[in-house]
Parts: C-alpha cells; structure tokens; sequence
C-alpha cells in the first residue's frame, strides 16, 4: 500500500486523537476516581501505531480487538481491512484472503472495497511461484485482478491491476512455452502444436507470442505441412518483422516458401486471429 493510500484509511484516526486531546485537555483540572474504559478512538489508534511500528502481528491482533469489542462502531469496518492489511504485510496471505473476502461480502457498498478486492489481488499475486510449479494461484490473482477492472473500472487501483494482470498473462504464457518446448525436444509435435497454440490465442498481448509462433513454424515443417509452416511464418513476419523468432522462421524455409512470404498477395490476412479462422474464411 502506498502512503496516500493508507491516509486514504487512516486519516479520520488522527483527528479523533485530535478531539480527544482536546477534550482531555479541557478537563485537565478534573480528577476522576476511577479509570474509564478503553475507548473505541484509543483501541483503534493503539492498532494503527503498531501498524506503523512495522508490528505487524500486534497491529492485526489489536484491529481485530477494535472490531469485536466495538462491533456497531464505524471504526469496526475500517479495523476488520486493516486487519486484513496487517496480515498481507505479514506475508500471512491466506488469513488476508479469508479476512478481505469476509469484508467484500459484508460490506459491498463501502467506499473501500475496491481497495478490498485490490489487496486480495495482490495477495494470490504475492504467492505466484516460478514457471516450473502449478500456476493455481497465477490463476487466481488473475481472477481476482480482472473483477476489481471490471467491478472499478475508475478506481485508483484499476491502474496498477492492469499492470500486474499483464505480467501475471505473461507468467501463464511462460508456463505453456515451457511445457510446449518439452513436448517439442520430446518429439511429440501434435502436444507440442497445442501448447504454443494457447499462447497464440490466449495470451496474444504478451512477450511470448513471437516465440510461439516461430515454434509452430518448426513443429509443422517436422510434420512435413510447408503450407501450415509458411502461413505461419508469413504472420510472424509481419506482426514482428523486427523479432529474432522471425529471422529464425526465415532462415528454415525453403526457397519456394520464402518468396511466398515475399510476395505481398499470398496472404491476404495476416493478423494473428487469421489463423484460429476456418479455412476459406479469409
């Protein structure tokens, strides 16, 4: 969380401490018998100086206090997320999930649950692992990612989310390249064709499409479909004329199929989407 966005949360705490001050001030010269009890204004900001004392595990067991001890208070909603923030700073990223996912389904209408589902986001995001591992929480940091763009198209985290959703298709990307470059040295080609399929298709925006369809090129040319490899190749080429995946398309074909990458009118259409169309539907 950045600084403004915790302000965002935390500044009415500090002008409660300011009322409170003042009050207390005021009635400096009365002596009470008897200590009162902890009030709703102090629980909480006891909370927020753990949260910024970097305690974080006090600072989650002291939101908490404030939600069940002050239940119908309005600081008890504002408690029961930043408990849930406590927990994400503390890496405890399934109770934050658990907590923010409570908050969503509490409170839908509240000003901060787009904050809500942003830091749920951010906590699958959080635990993505590297490409070799199972990528069910890429998955769910993707789905978390896309409702908070659709639900908040205008919020101030939309932004972000967007930015870290394009690395999170990037990472899912990474995964079918992996397993589609094993198939390949494995020999099984028609796996192989499947996996950089996807690629295509489904993660189209990100960095490993150029790749991908270079390796369509060489798993149909092993199959003996010049056609196939030549359609593909002539999209790789002009979708990333620049690429190295494209040089290297280049330098496998035959001269018949170079030229006919060449010539302008071989192919009417180029686009990427052009070849998950029917044949004759150019």
């Amino acid at each position: 969380m950045t600084i403004s966005m915790l302000k965002k949360i935390l500044v009415p705490v500090f002008m409660a401490v300011l009322v409170t001050a003042c009050g207390s001030s005021k009635n400096a010269q009365v002596v009470t018998a008897a200590p009162e009890a902890k009030t709703v204004e102090v629980a909480y900001n006891e909370a927020a100086d753990a949260l910024d004392e970097e305690n974080y595990q006090k600072a989650n067991r002291l939101f908490q206090d404030v939600e069940r001890e002050f239940p119908y208070s309005k600081w008890a909603t504002k408690a029961q997320l930043m408990a849930s923030y406590a927990a994400y700073q503390d890496d405890s990223y399934d109770e934050a999930i658990l907590g923010l996912e409570r908050f969503i389904e509490l409170h839908p209408g509240s000003e901060d649950v787009d904050y809500a589902y942003y830091l749920r986001a951010l906590a699958y995001y959080e635990q993505i692992s590297d490409v070799a591992r199972d990528q069910e929480m890429t998955n769910r940091a993707l789905r978390s990612f896309d409702a908070l763009i659709t639900r908040f198209p205008n919020s101030d985290y939309t932004r972000d989310s967007k930015l870290k959703r394009d690395l999170t298709l990037d990472h899912l990307a990474g995964k079918e390249m992996e397993i589609g470059r094993y198939y390949l040295k494995q020999n099984q080609i028609n796996a192989a064709i499947n996996r950089f399929r996807t690629v295509v298709k489904k993660y189209q925006t990100t960095t490993h499409t150029p790749e991908a369809l270079h390796r369509l090129v060489e798993a149909y040319l092993t199959l003996g479909l010049r056609s196939e490899a030549t359609k593909i190749a002539a999209v790789l080429g002009h979708n990333y004329p620049g690429s190295k995946w494209y040089e290297d398309s280049y330098k496998i074909l035959d001269e018949k199929s170079r030229q006919e990458i060449l010539a302008k009118r071989s192919f009417v259409d180029r686009t990427v989407d052009s070849l998950f169309k029917p044949d004759g539907a150019e």
